[in-house]
């Protein structure tokens, strides 16, 4: 019998940890599969550029594991049941339920209104493809002078707002903030994004609350109507329910709670990674829900699992923060650099040379997903006879 590796997700951390399992783990010891929702690898960090109407380049998921020994479910996680070890799907072939010896739990998260009225009816999201692709398809049919009004004053805000100024210079488009622009950058990072929002023409509007969204319009809390022909919102995450309705311990938000080795604190043969989990980065404070933390999230996770099963070493990779980086359109960019637990310093770089930086490291993450040893050689180790399932026949190597 095959230790029986289920990963569930396949977003930048759980394509990266299923990959980086089957190249360390030898393929007669254990069975990995890989279940997610679509056939395709998708760049979130992207999502802005696939609303601005640009294409990218396709990354088939069966490509991308051919020869690797992963099995790709194309299904829907409906529940989790980490007391029995098992995962409910439902796909093409109706509803199924698969053991798990080892679980990645990599499902993510997606966007949330906040329960501001009227953002769920009429707001548009890109936080998925298909979020992404019915805004570019209301971008499209908007008439010259129509003004676009992003919610959200983060860094997938700022992305969003100046990729469509940029790319349709025939709109009016507007941020609202909750604080002040860029106000979590260095003083000449910001002075640099409000020279950008100014070449491009973006209406800023700072330290306001959203308290409605309608069809046509923003209605902020202090009563002030701003027109909208479409509205996009990007004012955070909300993490995928289903581990919170398990018997694992997540926090408020619904993330499970996990150790340095991203393994869960309550159900040890569960690994949170990426937005699914919440733990605590090396300067001690909690990793925040972005691919800076994921992918090292997954490293750590699955370098843990090879160790638990093989008795190996695990190799641990630092879990803090170097830069942010910041896409101001195709030509232009900032890169604010960070201490360990994500507070601004004073160094940033801005302008072309960032905007060149910036898509380096997205271009980076992808191939890093596709390439998860970083293409240095590795040894597919075999597993200790303890860790496989009883009455396995298979013969671990000394």
């Amino acid at each position: 019998m095959e230790h029986r590796i289920i990963v569930l997700g396949a977003g930048y951390t759980g394509a990266f940890a299923a990959g980086r399992l089957a190249k360390r783990l030898h393929p007669e010891d254990v069975r990995i599969t890989l279940v997610n929702a679509e056939p395709d690898f998708v760049e979130r960090v992207r999502m802005h550029q696939v609303a601005a109407g640009q294409d990218l380049k396709p990354r088939p998921f069966a490509e991308m594991f051919a020869g690797t020994g992963v099995e790709l479910k194309l299904a829907k996680v409906t529940a989790v049941d980490a007391d029995a070890k098992t995962v409910a799907l439902t796909g093409a072939s109706g509803a199924e339920t698969l053991p798990y010896d080892t679980l990645v739990y990599a499902l993510g998260s997606g966007w949330t209104d906040h329960g501001v009225p009227g953002a769920a009816e009429h707001a548009y999201e890109i936080a998925s493809r298909p979020g992404a692709l019915k805004l570019r398809e209301r971008l499209a049919r908007l008439d010259a002078g129509a003004r676009v009004t992003v919610v959200g004053g983060g860094l997938t805000g700022v992305e969003a707002a100046t990729e469509f100024a940029e790319a349709r210079p025939d709109l009016e488009v507007a941020l609202i903030a909750r604080g002040g622009l860029g106000d979590w950058v260095s003083p000449k990072a910001q002075a640099h994004l409000r020279k950008v929002f100014a070449k491009l023409g973006i209406e800023v509007h700072e330290h306001a609350d959203v308290a409605e969204v309608r069809p046509d319009a923003v209605v902020t809390a202090d009563g002030t109507r701003i027109a909208s022909a479409a509205t996009v919102w990007t004012t955070g995450f909300a993490v995928h329910p289903i581990a919170a309705a398990t018997t694992m311990e997540t926090t408020e938000r619904g993330q499970i709670v996990a150790d340095r080795d991203m393994a869960s604190v309550s159900h040890p043969d569960v690994f949170a990674v990426g937005d699914a989990g919440f733990a605590m980065g090396d300067a001690g404070s909690p990793l925040r829900m972005s691919c800076a933390s994921g992918i090292p999230m997954a490293q750590n996770a699955a370098e843990a699992i090879v160790a638990r099963l093989t008795g190996a070493k695990a190799g641990r990779m630092p879990l803090g923060y170097f830069n942010q980086c910041v896409s101001l359109g195709r030509s232009d960019g900032l890169i604010q650099y960070v201490t360990g637990d994500d507070r601004a310093r004073s160094a940033s770089l801005r302008g072309a040379f960032a905007a060149r930086y910036k898509e380096f490291v997205c271009k980076g993450a992808a191939w890093g997903v596709a390439n998860p040893t970083y293409g240095m050689p590795v040894r597919r180790r075999r597993i200790a006879k303890a860790a496989k399932p009883e009455g396995s026949a298979v013969k671990a190597l000394a």
